[in-house]
């Protein structure tokens, strides 16, 4: 990855449906070249997905999860990622090892998914965050 790659990536960051074109004019090279680059980027896994951030109204929250000792975060995380609540699933360091942002109608909701994720047998322990706002870097 260079740093047109990274230019790219930026102006994708902060809204996924930039047109080809305008990316170009803004990074200065070509309509096909940021088309290539981004399908490039696409098949090496560089870019996983295009995405929507919504502000529905909903209750979002950052659920941190710790987890017994000589369990696999990565099953555990990839269960959690399922929930239709989830937006995201970290694997972090520091005391807790999983984070999950959640998306949730209301209050009743994200205490749902705490309580599910303190259901399973490898979850020790739960700390909840709610998100006030947020602002795109």
């Amino acid at each position: 990855m260079d740093d047109l790659d990274r230019r790219i990536l930026s102006i994708l960051r902060r809204d996924a449906r930039t047109p080809y074109t305008e990316i170009a004019d803004r990074v200065g090279t070509s309509e096909g070249t940021v088309r290539n680059r981004v399908d490039r980027m696409t098949e090496e896994g560089v870019i996983e997905r295009f995405t929507v951030t919504t502000r529905t109204g909903n209750v979002k929250a950052m659920i941190e999860i710790s987890v017994e000792m000589n369990v696999n975060t990565d099953a555990v995380g990839q269960r959690m990622v399922e929930w239709e609540e989830v937006d995201f699933v970290w694997q972090v360091s520091g005391e807790e090892d999983v984070v999950l942002v959640v998306d949730a109608v209301d209050t009743r909701a994200v205490n749902e998914l705490i309580t599910k994720a303190r259901e399973m047998d490898e979850v020790k322990s739960t700390k909840t965050r709610l998100i006030l706002d947020e602002r795109l870097g």
